[in-house]
């Protein structure tokens, strides 16, 4: 596991990420997430609230990358890792209740994902596209 560097901990909040899964066979899927957040500087999560084959996927093969993009300024960052599915317990609850609280309308989470970060890499436009940072 690495650590996720200070700048990119703070250039997660308030983006959509991109979470690219895929099954054991390797086919992929990719699905936009609006509630990845950095738990601490090893881990990232998100609460699934609608994704069958996201779960699939991960069930069969818990490797998982992260992608965020800030459009107007064309930075972004890559994270790869291993994800655990989380349906229960203090981390849920949290999870849960924080977005009940932001958006009362949405469902309550079906789980969240727990990623262990191995990697991370620079997405940004510019000669250090894809270039690994941690």
């Amino acid at each position: 596991m690495v650590s996720i560097p200070k700048h990119v901990q703070e250039f997660f909040p308030g983006k959509m990420a991109w979470v690219a899964t895929a099954t054991r066979e390797g086919v992929p899927n990719v699905t936009p997430k609006g509630t990845v957040r950095v738990m601490d500087e090893q881990h990232v999560i998100f609460a699934d609230l609608f994704s069958l084959k996201t779960r699939q996927n991960l069930e069969q093969n818990p490797r998982v990358a992260v992608t965020v993009i800030d459009a107007a300024t064309h930075k972004g960052y890559q994270i790869k890792g291993t994800a655990e599915l989380v349906t229960s317990g203090p981390l849920y609850d949290q999870m849960a209740a924080q977005l009940k609280a932001s958006s009362p309308s949405l469902p309550s989470p079906k789980y969240v994902v727990k990623i262990a970060v191995d990697s991370v890499y620079d997405q940004s436009v510019g000669p250090d596209a894809g270039k690994q940072i941690a």
